[in-house]
C-alpha cells in the first residue's frame, strides 16, 4: 500500500474532486465502489441537504468517501462539519481557507483530513496543522482555482521536497499516464475533477458531457482574473459573456452574482450553456470516452503500471 491507500483505506490512489452543489451520492458511491474516493462536495449547500447526500451514500456504499468543505464558500462550516461527524464520515477535505482551527475536533472524531494547497506555504502549514493528506492543486485544474497560477508539474515536486505527508496531485490528470507522471513525481496519488464528468453514472447533463468529448486542446478559459477570483470553465457562450463582462469593468460583487452555484447547476444539471457555466479542466481535450466509473479507475491503474515500466525501459 502506498501513503493515501493506506491513510485513506482504499484500494486505489485515486480521489474524486469535489464538484461543490453539484455533488451526489450516485457518483460518489460508484468510485468508492471501484477502489478509489468519491468526494461529496458541500458547496454552498445546506447541512440538512449535505445530510440527505451522506446517507444516500452510505445505502449506496459502505467503503470509505469524502465530505469536501469549501470554508470560505460553504455558510454552514460548523454544522457540516458536525454531522460529518455525527454520520461517520471517515475522510473530509477542507479547502479555500484556513483548516487549522477545524482539523483537531475532526482528527478526535477519528476522521482523516485532506487540506487543498497550491503553495509550498500553505503545505506546511497544512502539515503543522495536523493535516493527514495535502492535495496540490495546479492551476489546470477546473472550477475555482488559485490565483498563484502554478501548474502541477511544477507544484508537486516542490511541495513533496517540503512535506512529510502523503500528497495528492490534482489539476490536468485524466488517464493512467497522468497518475504514472504524477507517481514518478513522488506524489502518492491524483485527484480528478472533470474526468468523472465524463462518466455514465455522473448523472450530469449530457450536454455537459458531449462538451468535455468534443474539447479540444484549448477548449478551456479563466474568467475572473479582473476581480481576483479566477475560475477555469468550459469555453460556452455563458463564459464569453462573463470574460465580456470582465472587458467592461465588472466588480468583485458583479461578478459573483454572475457565478453563483444556481448559475452553476443551469449548466451543468441542465446543460443550458447560454444561462448558465460548465467547470472543465485542461484535462478537457483528453476526454474521448465516457466510461463507467469502474472502467475508468481500472484502465487507469493498468494504464499507469505500464508506462511506469515503458518509461523505466528508456533509463
Amino acid at each position: 500500500m502506498n501513503g493515501i491507500t493506506s491513510v485513506l483505506g482504499i484500494k486505489y490512489p485515486i480521489i474524486q474532486g469535489g464538484m461543490g452543489n453539484i455533488s451526489n451520492a450516485i457518483l460518489t458511491a460508484a468510485v468508492s465502489e471501484a477502489g478509489g474516493l468519491g468526494t461529496i462536495g458541500a458547496g454552498t449547500m445546506a447541512a440538512e441537504e449535505v445530510e440527505h447526500i451522506i446517507m444516500e451514500t452510505n445505502k449506496r456504499t459502505k467503503k470509505p468517501f469524502a465530505v469536501n468543505i469549501a470554508l470560505s464558500v460553504s455558510p454552514n462550516v460548523v454544522d457540516i462539519l458536525k454531522l460529518a461527524v455525527k454520520q461517520g464520515v471517515k475522510v473530509v477535505t477542507l479547502s479555500a481557507g484556513n483548516p487549522a482551527p477545524f482539523i483537531p475536533k475532526l482528527k478526535e472524531a477519528g476522521i482523516k483530513v485532506i487540506t487543498v494547497v497550491a503553495s509550498v506555504k500553505q503545505a506546511k502549514k497544512a502539515e503543522a496543522a495536523g493535516a493527514d493528506v495535502l492535495v496540490a492543486e495546479g492551476f489546470e485544474a477546473a472550477g475555482i482555482n488559485s490565483n498563484l497560477e502554478t501548474t502541477t508539474l511544477a507544484l508537486i515536486p516542490q511541495i513533496i521536497a517540503q512535506v512529510n505527508i502523503p500528497v495528492v496531485a490534482a489539476g490536468g490528470i485524466g488517464d493512467g499516464k497522468g497518475l504514472a507522471a504524477m507517481l514518478a513525481l513522488g506524489a502518492s496519488g491524483v485527484q480528478m475533477g472533470t474526468r468523472f464528468i465524463a462518466t455514465e453514472e455522473a448523472p450530469f447533463h449530457e450536454v455537459y458531457k458531449q462538451k468535455l468529448l468534443q474539447a479540444n486542446d484549448h477548449e478551456t478559459v479563466i474568467v475572473g482574473r479582473s476581480v481576483g477570483k479566477i475560475r477555469r470553465l468550459l469555453n460556452t457562450s455563458y463564459a464569453g459573456k462573463l470574460l465580456e463582462a470582465e472587458k467592461q469593468g465588472i466588480t468583485p460583487d458583479e461578478f459573483a452574482e454572475l457565478t453563483t452555484e444556481d448559475i452553476h447547476k443551469k449548466g451543468a444539471l441542465e446543460g443550458n450553456e447560454e444561462t448558465g457555466f460548465m467547470n472543465g479542466g485542461q484535462v478537457s481535450g483528453l476526454i474521448t470516452d465516457i466510461p463507467t466509473v469502474q472502467e475508468l479507475v481500472e484502465r487507469m491503474v493498468m494504464e499507469a503500471k505500464e508506462r511506469l515500466k515503458i518509461a523505466e525501459a528508456l533509463l
